[in-house]
């Protein structure tokens, strides 16, 4: 974790955030700026700049971001669809640099996206 990261910040709980789900490695919560009925992050608590930071020794820790994502989805009574979405980069929208997952769903999805 990094002291000036907002997500790690998130992780430690040293930032309020509305958790939906946490376990040793993997923490999900509500977006604030929801872009759609159901938006909520999912991170890792180890402090990872992005996607292109993640090694093979990082498999399980990304296995485990997805298999929270389905858990979510279906916490949130999403059985007619979401969209997972992560952002690698300022080009590609990545606003945090911490990778995460947008699990966004509650209504019908365009494609393609942005």
């Amino acid at each position: 974790m990094t002291d000036s990261c907002i997500f790690c910040r998130i992780a430690r709980k040293e930032i309020p955030s509305n958790i939906v789900y946490e376990d040793a490695n993997v923490l999900a919560f509500r977006d604030l700026s929801p872009q759609a009925p159901t938006h909520v992050l999912v991170i890792p608590k180890r402090h990872v700049a992005s996607l292109d930071d993640l090694v093979d020794a990082d498999a399980l820790l990304l296995g485990a971001m997805m298999l929270t994502a389905k858990r979510v989805a279906a916490a949130e009574g999403l059985a007619s669809g979401f969209r997972v979405v992560t952002n690698c980069g300022a080009d590609a929208g990545q606003s945090v640099s911490h990778v995460h997952l947008h699990v966004l769903g509650g209504r019908p999805m365009a494609w393609p996206p942005g």
